[in-house]
């Protein structure tokens, strides 16, 4: 199963509105910092979509409890 770009961009704006960034330097959550690093790598690689086993666990992780959240 594959992650496409909007996909993780709804995944990503998810956790953050679970999980807003916090303190003075405004920092990211764990859970939006592992999926920004997938995020990063598919914008620099000009990417549609990657392989879920692609990603790293945790980020995987993210990605299935966003899709199950329903």
């Amino acid at each position: 199963m594959d992650i496409t770009l909007p996909e993780l961009e709804q995944a990503i704006n998810y956790w953050r509105a679970l999980r807003p960034s916090s303190g003075e330097e405004c920092a990211l959550s764990p859970e939006v910092n592992a999926l920004a690093g997938v995020y990063a790598l598919m914008i620099y690689h000009k990417l549609s979509a990657v392989p879920l086993a692609a990603v790293t666990p945790a980020a995987q992780q993210l990605l299935e409890a966003w899709r199950n959240r329903k």
